[in-house]
């Protein structure tokens, strides 16, 4: 067989590994060695590959920023920070239509400017923004809804841990990335709130939240005075301007300032008494896993990456696209359009080093600005986080909840809207690069 017959065999053969079962870490790592193994026909090739993919790959330092995020978002979720926050945004937004909803999406936002992982978005707001809905009569379906859809904030808006990945593998600037994201991922917020205010003047019956159990809610709050506003807001505001301010500023490398966002979600949470040994040593072992799950995800794409410029599949494919005289859109379209089936099985993360290293050369000739690609690759691998049959979001959503009269498909069905939204917004972004650019 010629390289390009086994490259594409290679990329077959992972997806029927990964729906069979197997962890796409291994079933990358495992085909990306026997590929490589034909290819060069023997087996010192593959293994110096994965002994450089494996030493070499992870000795940057840059990939130090990584644990670092995680921890301070996992800190930061342990500490009620998003209860907090969240109380503030339902006693400004008590009297909006659909408020609660919009409180969860303006709480979301400002709880992803501080945790790069949509994962713990969606499990703080399950507990804090859930029943409160359902209480005050909000349709079930919608109240999981926006939490899901919402929480795909935490990846898409700085600092997050997806985009870091996407500028390792590209050896693009974090910070580059960080302000490339922060528009869109505020549009995105913006989309959200007027689709939920649009459906609650035009769809009441889907929202809920319409009758005396709202009016209650919205002449229950007490009146916060700016005192307490500044206790509750003042946290995310300090670790915002130490993180984002200390990046964009100049302060800090990216990983110092994840060092120092994990050191300042430390102390908050200590001052807010929220850190025993124990919750402390939870936090800890989280990081390590969801640090230990990504960085062999990356051995597994170097790797993957390697096979694949060893059998000239991206060239090959690159140079197929050329002599096809596809227009950018229409290359952009076929991308979009397998990174969405692509999340139905995949992790967002596996998407990312899957797809990139194949198409990134095919994209050379069309001049883009790769971090507008990157931004271009989140959006539309994100919206795999609330699409069947994996949706990483909606089973969280469903598993924090324990709540067995609120099914799987429901919280899905809610989740549709939104990811709806973000396919539109992405969209817009492909026919506007400047909106990712603008800040750059």
């Amino acid at each position: 067989m010629t390289g390009m017959q086994i490259g594409l065999l290679s990329v077959l053969l992972i997806l029927i590994l990964i729906y069979s079962g197997m962890h796409v870490p291994v079933a990358l790592g495992l085909v990306s060695f026997v590929s490589v193994w034909y290819l060069r026909d023997g087996l010192e090739a593959p293994v110096y590959l994965l002994t450089i993919a494996a030493s070499s790959g992870l000795e940057n330092y840059i990939y130090g920023v990584i644990p670092l995020f995680v921890l301070m978002g996992l800190l930061v979720s342990r500490c009620e920070l998003g209860r907090d926050i969240y109380g503030v945004f339902n006693y400004l937004l008590r009297r909006v239509k659909g408020g609660l909803g919009v409180a969860t999406v303006a709480a979301n936002t400002a709880f992803a400017s501080i945790t790069g992982v949509s994962i713990a978005s969606a499990s703080v707001f399950t507990r804090v923004s859930v029943p409160e809905m359902l209480r005050f009569g909000y349709k079930p379906r919608f109240s999981v809804g926006v939490v899901a859809g919402s929480s795909v904030l935490g990846m898409l808006i700085p600092p997050s841990v997806i985009l870091i990945v996407y500028a390792i593998i590209t050896e693009l600037s974090v910070a580059d990335m960080f302000k490339a994201a922060i528009i869109p991922g505020l549009i995105l917020a913006v989309a959200y709130v007027i689709a939920i205010v649009s459906m609650a003047v035009f769809f009441p019956n889907y929202i809920g939240g319409q009758d005396a159990k709202s009016k209650a809610f919205a002449n229950s709050q007490k009146a916060l005075s700016l005192g307490q506003i500044f206790t509750k807001v003042a946290p995310f505001v300090t670790l915002i301007i130490l993180v984002l301010g200390g990046i964009y500023g100049g302060l800090f490398t990216p990983t110092e300032a994840g060092a120092v966002g994990a050191m300042g979600a430390l102390i908050i949470s200590l001052i807010k008494r929220k850190l025993s040994r124990s919750v402390l040593w939870e936090v800890l072992s989280e990081t390590g896993h969801i640090v230990a799950s990504i960085l062999l995800l990356i051995v597994a794409a170097t790797m993957y990456s390697r096979m694949l410029a060893i059998s000239g599949l991206p060239a090959e494919l690159g140079e197929w696209i050329a002599n096809a005289d596809m227009s950018l859109v229409s290359i952009l379209t076929i991308y979009v359009i397998i990174l969405i089936i692509m999340g139905t099985i995949l992790d967002t993360t596996s998407i990312i080093l899957i797809m990139v290293p194949l198409f990134l050369p095919a994209m050379a000739p069309y001049d883009i600005n790769l971090v507008w690609f990157g931004i271009i690759t989140v959006f539309g691998a994100e919206i795999g986080l609330l699409t069947p049959p994996l949706g990483i979001s909606c089973y969280v959503i469903k598993t924090t909840l324990d709540d067995q009269s609120i099914s799987l498909f429901d919280i899905f069905a809610g989740a549709f809207p939104f990811a709806v939204i973000i396919l539109m917004v992405l969209i817009l972004l492909i026919a506007f690069p400047g909106i990712s650019l603008v800040l750059l």
